[in-house]
């Protein structure tokens, strides 16, 4: 799943580049899939439909799961860089939570 608090458009777009052949990602929800309080836009993890104790999020900032710190993890901003292998380096660790 892609989880993003900007809106749909955008999402697509970032969709285009992470998933160009569609067989990675099987949904991608986006600022209308979030809740707005007090004009702040927050992912709310509890729409994903599944266990929260087998769910973790990556992200590069915690305010967009208030709700659900503690299935945060946090990782640098993406900014474009084809060159980027930070979710490379995370592999060992998800693989591990994955066996836990």
């Amino acid at each position: 799943f892609i989880y993003t608090t900007a809106k749909q458009d955008y999402a697509k777009k970032l969709l285009e580049v992470l998933d160009p052949k569609k067989k990675l990602i099987r949904r991608c929800l986006s600022q209308s899939d979030c809740v707005c309080s007090q004009g702040c836009y927050w992912k709310d993890l509890t729409c994903l439909g599944r266990d929260l104790a087998k769910t973790v999020a990556l992200d590069h900032t915690m305010q967009g799961f208030p709700a659900q710190a503690a299935n945060w993890i946090p990782v640098p901003q993406w900014s474009g860089d084809p060159q980027d292998e930070e979710l490379l380096r995370l592999i060992p660790v998800l693989g591990r939570l994955g066996q836990a």
